[in-house]
């Protein structure tokens, strides 16, 4: 560092404020500060700077669920937001309940960065202490609470949007495929659109039968064999909301293989405006996942800042009508 600052002709005190992205230098200054460490080949060791008590210029990302359209798009929003920042983005994947235990326990994530982001995990208390005890910021993307900051959309009015379409339809047997988080067995997003569904069907003056509401593993796979039981039942649903769009594409393959015609006998709706929603021609509720990444990210920034985390949102959703939901048969 102290070649780049004396080929810049600059202290090192604006060296390290540049490299990091922080605030206090002008854009000359920074623009000829990054040209001499790329001459020099320099970079920031995080490692170092972390020992030091300095910042990293380095955010985790804990998640569940890595593959999913959802998570990834998450964090594609989060690092278009830090990347011009000059920070860097650690994605930590915690897809079995034991390694969710071990990385709390173990905190690998101690100096190793200034933030933490976690997408669609409702933090538990004694995790929360854990995080406070490492000093790390932390702000939540897809789960809402009174301990951290967040950004989410409204699972509860979401799923209302979509059951009430069914009942609007003429619907009343209306089933509930949702899913269960192989780290979080009632996690938050589950939990608050089964009460959106539950609340539409109760103002609707419809009694819930419990045999239609189920809850299996996330995605296709699961949204299929959580179909294959709503099959199994005594009755059949007329019409299924399924927790996601991924959720819904498994439930319609299931269909299809029982000969069971989406929408004529029974229509399907989710939560999502996947790509293949569109190209499967699946009638959803959409939201922006990257839209929430990239407030997750400007409430990062206003942490790391020494500001109170802005205030963002709300995130709209908003039903698309395709083809897979009709009137049921007569």
């Amino acid at each position: 560092m102290a070649d780049v600052a004396q080929r810049a002709g600059v202290s090192l005190g604006t060296v390290s404020r540049a490299l990091r992205g922080l605030e206090g230098v002008s854009v000359g200054t920074r623009d000829r500060i990054l040209a001499v460490a790329a001459e020099l080949d320099y970079v920031v060791n995080p490692e170092a700077a972390a020992l030091a008590g300095r910042a990293t210029g380095r955010v985790a990302v804990v998640l569940h669920d890595l593959p999913s359209w959802y998570c990834s798009s998450v964090v594609v929003g989060l690092e278009r937001q830090l990347r011009p920042a000059g920070l860097d983005l650690l994605v930590r994947c915690v897809d079995d309940p034991d390694e969710r235990v071990q990385f709390f326990a173990t905190m690998p994530v101690r100096r190793k960065v200034d933030a933490l982001v976690v997408v669609a995990i409702a933090l538990t208390p004694p995790e929360l202490a854990k995080l406070a005890d490492a000093g790390v910021a932390v702000v939540a993307a897809g789960s809402h609470g009174d301990t951290v900051p967040y950004v989410a959309i409204d699972d509860v009015l979401a799923a209302q949007q979509a059951v009430n379409h069914l009942l609007q339809l003429g619907h009343r047997r209306i089933a509930l495929l949702n899913t269960v988080a192989a780290t979080d067995r009632a996690w938050q997003a589950q939990r608050d659109r089964e009460e959106g569904y539950r609340t539409a069907m109760e103002m609707a003056g419809i009694p819930v039968d419990e045999e239609l509401v189920v809850s299996w593993s996330g995605g296709s796979r699961g949204g299929a064999e959580g179909m294959d039981r709503l099959l199994s039942g005594r009755q059949l649903p007329s019409a299924v909301f399924a927790f996601s769009d991924e959720v819904a594409l498994g439930a319609m393959r299931s269909l299809r293989r029982a000969g069971i015609e989406v929408p004529r006998q029974i229509s399907v709706i989710s939560i999502d405006d996947h790509p293949l929603a569109e190209l499967t021609d699946l009638t959803t509720v959409a939201q922006d996942p990257e839209a929430l990444g990239a407030a997750a990210g400007k409430k990062v920034l206003d942490l790391l800042a020494g500001r109170p985390p802005r205030d963002l949102g709300p995130f709209p959703t908003r039903l698309i009508v395709r083809g897979t939901t009709a009137p049921p048969l007569a």
